[in-house]
């Protein structure tokens, strides 16, 4: 299945999508009601923690799928699918909305890797992106699994990098 097929199948049965991408906000509010005041306590930031996951990477490849659809496919947003890549991305920002009103976002456990997976997929696009409008064209005879496995390499060493720069100031003690 590819993933063409895939948001074929979601677009035949938005009902998933919808229920989805409704029930995480609706979790973090009563999480929230709930809770309140002790986000930031063990139980709570564990569920936080969770549903900010359960929300964010949809929603991170939600956009990560738009920006390539529109940047190196040339697609108009007139084709973009409501279900698969606008209700990710909605339902991602008010979550997390809803969860930082109950609770300060640097207490929720892993949080900071969400924001580390952006800088990285960032990094990468901005690379691919350039490297598309310089018109760059290699001919290459190896197997498609060796560029992918050198793709791979390249992003642990964008990120290794990255850290090095601008890694916290504890880190590099």
């Amino acid at each position: 299945m590819t993933l063409k097929e895939l948001f074929e199948q979601l677009a035949e049965h938005p009902a998933y999508l919808i229920f989805y991408f409704a029930i995480i906000p609706v979790m973090a509010f009563l999480a929230g009601i709930l809770g309140r005041g002790e986000g930031h306590l063990s139980p709570w930031k564990y569920l936080y923690s969770t549903l900010i996951y359960f929300i964010c990477v949809p929603g991170i490849f939600a956009i990560t799928v738009s920006v390539y659809q529109f940047l190196f496919q040339r697609g108009s947003i007139m084709d973009a699918d409501v279900f698969a890549q606008v209700l990710p991305v909605v339902s991602m920002v008010i979550t997390l909305l809803i969860i930082r009103r109950n609770v300060d976002l640097d207490y929720i456990p892993g949080f900071d890797k969400l924001g580390g997976l952006v800088t990285v997929i960032t990094a990468t696009f901005i690379i691919m992106w350039f490297i598309d409008r310089t018109r760059i064209i290699a001919i290459s005879y190896l197997p498609f699994y060796q560029v992918i496995l050198i793709f791979i390499g390249l992003l642990l060493v964008v990120r290794y990098g990255w850290s090095k720069a601008f890694g916290s100031a504890g880190s590099r003690a």
